[in-house]
């Protein structure tokens, strides 16, 4: 399981700037970390901060997570993400998304109707035009008769972020896999990771990219750490797709999905995500002070548990919870 970096929008609970997002995807690169995403909420411009932290950066993979398909024409994504592909020199990876109803709706004035077939169509335009630079599509929402001429920025793989047994199903069918929020190793399991591989082998694609992203505290105070994810991720707990999943879960709300504990404790949460089905974890860092570690020791202790997890013998993480530990 490949270990990454979620980078939101914050910074000690006041908006990042753009500074701030190559500092720390520096520092990703830097202690060793297979890539780095960039939400897509009130902030900057995932796909603009992308395509900067990759001239900062030389290896990292950068990612999306998730860019919000309603905003932009499809080919209008696919354009920038070509461009920003190109700037990233083949490390770049979009995540898109139809986002939700309260934000479409309510924030944008825009009609959530029918999310499935919207997001169905956008990425029978948007995929091709990122892996062939051409599409000829005449559909319900969109007619689109174009090509991109930007090479150097092709391919680029999409990811769908998708909750729901068709949105899943569209993932594995269209896409390279799926990005999760708020998903615990259980759902994981038994709903989102079966659901996109079925999709993905009946479509005749290779195996889809699971990736998984949770909040993350390095820390001595576990309680206070969950009372504190409790508080700042509470809004997730209202949306009704990702309250779906966490009652799936038999979660309350984001803290008992959370990934809260020390080395050993934070190890043994990851390999039950990876014994799920997980190919990649993206943690989401947050802290309450003394108890908890800094953001550079927590980026390093992950890079440890992701080395410790690749030298798990062959095949254990598909045993069961019951026959592998953590090595901790």
């Amino acid at each position: 399981m490949r270990i990454g970096l979620l980078d939101g929008g914050q910074r000690e609970r006041r908006p990042a700037t753009l500074g701030e997002h190559l500092e720390r995807a520096r520092l990703a690169e830097d202690v060793g970390l297979a890539s780095v995403w960039f939400s897509n909420i009130y902030g900057h411009d995932a796909m603009t901060v992308a395509a900067v932290a990759a001239r900062a950066t030389t290896r990292i993979e950068l990612g999306t997570a998730i860019t919000p398909t309603y905003p932009r024409h499809p080919h209008a994504m696919a354009q920038q993400a070509a461009s920003t592909q190109a700037a990233a020199r083949g490390r770049f990876t979009l995540g898109v998304g139809p986002s939700h109803r309260v934000v479409v709706e309510d924030m944008w004035g825009l009609s959530y109707e029918r999310a499935y077939a919207h997001t169905r169509e956008y990425l029978s335009v948007l995929v091709p035009l990122l892996s062939t630079g051409k599409i000829e599509h005449a559909g319900t929402r969109f007619t689109v008769r174009a090509h991109l001429t930007s090479i150097d920025g092709l391919p680029v793989p999409v990811l769908l972020a998708g909750l729901g047994p068709k949105m899943l199903a569209l993932a594995g069918t269209l896409t390279a896999g799926t990005i999760t929020w708020m998903v615990g190793a259980r759902t994981l399991r038994d709903h989102i990771v079966p659901r996109v591989r079925e999709a993905a082998a009946e479509a005749g694609r290779p195996a889809p990219r699971i990736v998984v992203e949770l909040p993350l505290a390095l820390t001595g105070d576990v309680a206070a750490a969950r009372e504190l994810a409790r508080r700042m991720f509470k809004t997730y707990a209202s949306l009704p797709a990702y309250r779906a999943m966490l009652d799936r879960e038999g979660a309350a709300g984001p803290a008992e999905v959370a990934v809260v504990g020390d080395h050993d404790a934070i190890g043994e949460q990851l390999l039950r995500l990876a014994e799920a089905g997980a190919t990649d974890f993206n943690a989401a860092p947050f802290a309450l002070g003394e108890h908890d570690a800094g953001l550079d020791a927590c980026l390093r202790s992950l890079v440890r548990i992701g080395a410790q997890l690749r030298a798990a013998p062959r095949g254990s993480l598909d045993r069961g919870a019951s026959e592998v530990s953590w090595p901790g």
